[in-house]
Formats: C-alpha cells, sequence, structure tokens
C-alpha cells in the first residue's frame, strides 16, 4: 500500500469552556430517542473522498453521575485523515470532541478501531471529561470492503465512557469512487439473517415429515382394502 497521507479540506474547532445550551443531554435513566443518522466524510486534497462513515451516535458518560447525548449531525464538524496504516475522524459538536482511529494490519489485511478519545463539557459539569483508549479492537474488517451494522452496538471505551452506535457503515481505508465498497456485516446482523433462515429449514422440514407420514398412512390403507 502507499504511504502516502490524505489532510481533511475541514478542522476541528474548540469553544471555550462554557456549556452550550443547544446540547441535550439526558440524565440516567432517562432515555433518550436513537440518534440521528450522520454522514461524514474526509477528502483528500483533491477532493477525493478517503475515509467514509454513515452512523448514528449516542454518548454515555458514567463519571460522577450517568449523561447521556447523542450526536446531532446537523451541528458536527468533521475532519480527519487518511494514510496507510493509519486514519482518523474527528467530530466535533459544541463542546464535544470525539476522535476516532484506525488501523490497518498489513499482515491480516484487517483494519479495526484501535483508539477513541473524547473531551466533554457539558451541563450540570464542573470540569473537562477527557478519556481515551488506544488499545481497542472494535469493527474488525477486511481491506477493500466497508464494516456494516444495522443494529445498535455499545462500544465500551474505558470504565466511565461508551458509544453506542446506530445503522453503522464506515471505510477507512481503499475507498474508490466516493463510495462505500460492498458490505462486510457485523455478526449480529449476520445472525439475525440466519434466524429466518433456520426457522423457514424447519418449517420446510415439518411439512415434509407431515407429508411422508401421510403417504405412508395413505398406502398402508390402501393395502388393508386390497386384502379385504
Amino acid at each position: 500500500f502507499p504511504k502516502s497521507v490524505c489532510s481533511a479540506d475541514q478542522t476541528v474547532t474548540t469553544a471555550a469552556p462554557t456549556p452550550s445550551p443547544r446540547t441535550t443531554v439526558a440524565p440516567s435513566p432517562v432515555p433518550l430517542p436513537a440518534p440521528e443518522h450522520g454522514n461524514y466524510t474526509i477528502t483528500d486534497g483533491n477532493g477525493t473522498a478517503c475515509l467514509l462513515a454513515l452512523m448514528g451516535l449516542q454518548l454515555n458518560i458514567t463519571h460522577h453521575s450517568n449523561k447521556v447525548m447523542n450526536l446531532q449531525p446537523n451541528r458536527t464538524t468533521a475532519s480527519g485523515s487518511c494514510g496507510v496504516p493509519r486514519a482518523t475522524l474527528m467530530l466535533s459538536e459544541d463542546l464535544t470532541n470525539l476522535t476516532f482511529a484506525f488501523t490497518l494490519n498489513l499482515t491480516t489485511q484487517k483494519f479495526f478501531l484501535s483508539a477513541v478519545n473524547v473531551s466533554a463539557f457539558w451541563p450540570d459539569m464542573t470540569d473537562w471529561f477527557v478519556e481515551g483508549n488506544g488499545s481497542l479492537n472494535f469493527l474488525q474488517c477486511s481491506v477493500g470492503r466497508s464494516y456494516m451494522c444495522s443494529v445498535e452496538q455499545m462500544l465500551a471505551v474505558v470504565p466511565t465512557f461508551s458509544i453506542n452506535t446506530f445503522r453503522l457503515q464506515l471505510q477507512p481505508f481503499n475507498v474508490t469512487a466516493n463510495r462505500f465498497a460492498a458490505a462486510e456485516e457485523c455478526r449480529v446482523d449476520q445472525e439475525n439473517m440466519l434466524i429466518p433462515i433456520i426457522v423457514g429449514a424447519a418449517l420446510a422440514g415439518l411439512v415434509l415429515i407431515v407429508l411422508i407420514a401421510y403417504l405412508i398412512g395413505r398406502k398402508r390403507t390402501h393395502a388393508g382394502y386390497q386384502t379385504i
């Protein structure tokens, strides 16, 4: 793979540490609705997409008290970088900054989410919440494919911070023609697809058993009439 690095044409800006009234934060156990579906694209200097992400994000902080916030795509600024073997996606909304780092394993030819960092200053907070983990192994997928998971997933970054993803599809490497490659679905999606197949096969087997039993019974009845 070439070792060129693509820089985004957007930058992340961090505001002064004053809580924004437009940020909707719900104290646990008050649930928030599912977040809006965001479309985030990182481009190189030529304007060609090099990282694609479609997802709804819900952030959960359990530091001192439980707080939940949905990232709002129409208020979120995306920036990042593309390269091999590492690509980054940075999302900023008001006083919430979230960074995803993806790593490509050149031996296995698979990529994965390797690091997440967050800084947040939400209403009712007395100080910035800053956490991160650079030893993650989430969302693993073959290079040249996109990772997809339609169901909600929970990514436990650190004990005090997690991210729920909704209708996720992403591709941080080998993007061509500004669109996603064929998708590799997450295990939960694959299992959900198998359930109706298994149920259908079981019903078909049951129908076959009943049909065979009926034919055998009919044959025996016919043989009894001939004997008489």
